[in-house]
């Protein structure tokens, strides 16, 4: 039995130096010292030995256990240096190298003229005020003197929650207006930025969901020479010196006198084209003094104060801006298009 030891040892030690991965090592484990391995196998047998003879053939197979369990643990651990090295040079990382550029995005056309309508009112002494896009019809309508039957109230122009027709998604940021008057004692300058929704068929200058900046002043001695001197520098600050406006007679139930200004047509300076239907114009902004009735509506004095406001629709703002002939192209995500800003 002890040259059987003698053995198994042997042919375990030189197996283990020749395991090449871990996986190998297991079987080997398991085929030497495992339950049914040729060890455990010889340890069953010492039964068969004389009393005396036990305790030597013990030690021997202890030692042989050991022996074997030793160059198992070492092989393992060289494996385990092999496969880092080898890891190690396959993910050599030259820091030398230049980095890899990323593509970088920018801002949307609609962000950028957003951003450039805002600076023009802060440097004007104007705030920046944003408010709720699910709005109450008092605020949207009432408040601003569009009684019940006006057209824009009508389900075929807005987009209501309730058949009672009270909530509804904002057609105007004008309801700013309204809240800048209760929260805000004159003087009053804000300006209100947002998403508003209308009914509106989809062509190359209408969206059933668009932007508009409104923007109001209310204080002592405000005239129309007063609107109408901030507009025209807005746009010349936003087109460039020398931008051809007109200002047109218009009725709006929040404004008296009220106004509408266009600009010419970028596309074919004013000749007439597809993207102004053939007017030469576009439709930049509504606009006029605010009515005596809305300012009594907050709690303001007409008599004492009076003052001017404007609804500019955003996207046009950006067409013209940016020479876009076709509305559509801002809501498509086209990357194609998207790049050349």
């Amino acid at each position: 039995m002890k040259e059987l030891l003698e053995t198994i040892r042997r042919e375990a030690l030189t197996a283990v130096s020749a395991a090449a991965d871990p996986a190998a090592l297991e079987e080997l484990r398991v085929r030497f010292l495992g339950k049914k391995g040729q060890l455990t196998a010889v340890l069953k047998q010492m039964g068969k030995l004389a009393p005396e003879e036990r305790p030597a053939m013990g030690q021997a197979a202890n030692d042989v256990r050991a022996a074997i369990e030793a160059a198992m643990e070492k092989a393992r651990t060289d494996l385990q240096a092999k496969a880092l090295e080898a890891r190690l040079r396959a993910e050599t990382l030259d820091v030398t190298i230049p980095g890899r550029a990323e593509p970088l995005g920018h801002r949307h056309p609609m962000s950028i003229a957003l951003e450039e309508i805002k600076e023009i009112f802060i440097g004007m002494g104007f705030d920046v005020l944003d408010g709720p896009e699910v709005e109450l019809a008092e605020y949207n309508f009432d408040r601003l003197n569009a009684d019940e039957g006006h057209p824009s109230r009508d389900w075929s122009d807005t987009f209501y929650f309730d058949t009672d027709s009270r909530v509804m998604l904002r057609s105007q940021t004008s309801p700013m207006q309204v809240r800048a008057m209760d929260a805000r004692k004159p003087p009053i300058r804000i300006i209100a930025p947002g998403r508003v929704y209308r009914k509106d068929e989809v062509d190359a200058t209408h969206s059933p969901m668009f932007h508009q900046v409104e923007g109001m002043v209310i204080d002592k001695g405000v005239t129309m020479a007063d609107l109408k001197g901030t507009l025209n520098l807005m746009v010349e600050q936003l087109y460039g010196k020398g931008t051809v406006t007109r200002f047109r007679p218009h009725h709006f139930p929040f404004t008296e006198p009220s106004c509408e200004m266009d600009v010419q047509c970028h596309k074919c300076g004013g000749v007439g084209c597809p993207t102004c239907k053939g007017e030469g114009w576009i439709e930049l902004l509504g606009a006029g003094m605010v009515h005596p009735r809305v300012l009594e509506m907050s709690g303001i004095d007409p008599t004492v104060y009076s003052g001017w406001a404007f609804g500019m629709g955003l996207e046009r703002t950006a067409m013209r801006r940016f020479l876009i002939s076709d509305l559509r192209l801002i809501f498509e995500n086209d990357i194609r298009f998207l790049e050349q800003f």
